[in-house]
């Protein structure tokens, strides 16, 4: 079973690599960007029969810090 996470920082936390880009992005030309926000992807290839709860642990635990991140799992079939 494969299982992707999606981290992203929560509103109202400052993004500097959102903003590096967004800079970036106005540099090369492409004024229309109002806002971005950087996160990360964690693709996990886990047992089959691995529980929802066991992969909710792993993002508390290590994988999130959920005091200024939140966290999104999408099971991949």
């Amino acid at each position: 079973m494969k299982a992707r996470i999606f981290v992203t920082l929560k509103g109202g936390v400052l993004d500097p690599q959102g903003r590096a880009i967004q800079h970036a992005l106005s540099g090369l030309g492409f004024d229309g960007v109002n806002d971005v926000r950087a996160g990360k992807l964690i693709e996990l290839d886990l047992a089959d029969g691995t529980s929802d709860e066991d992969i909710d642990a792993m993002c508390r635990k290590l994988l999130a810090n959920t005091v200024i991140e939140n966290y999104r799992i999408e099971k991949v079939a």
